[in-house]
């Protein structure tokens, strides 16, 4: 399943994917310019991209990218079906 968010003003669209996100049970990962934010279902700390190993990648059930800052965010999740 994909989402795009394109909220406009500084890191609304961002914000607006998380929320979203948290709504439907999942967690986000921290942010780091240029780079993909993890997403895990429940209530988990997930590290930046820069910092998660290829087997924690893996285990990821979506991730976020685009411009955090200004939009527009897209949200990938791995498990159709599961919001």
């Amino acid at each position: 399943m994909i989402k795009t968010f394109d909220q406009q003003g500084d890191f609304a669209a961002a914000r607006a994917a998380e929320n979203w996100l948290h709504e439907g049970g999942y967690s986000v990962g921290s942010s780091e310019r240029g780079a993909p934010r993890g997403i895990m279902r429940g209530d988990v700390l997930i590290a930046k991209w820069r910092n998660l190993s290829r087997r924690e990648r893996a285990t990821l059930d979506g991730q976020m990218t685009g411009d955090m800052r200004n939009g527009p965010v897209t949200v990938e999740l791995f498990h159709p079906g599961a919001q």
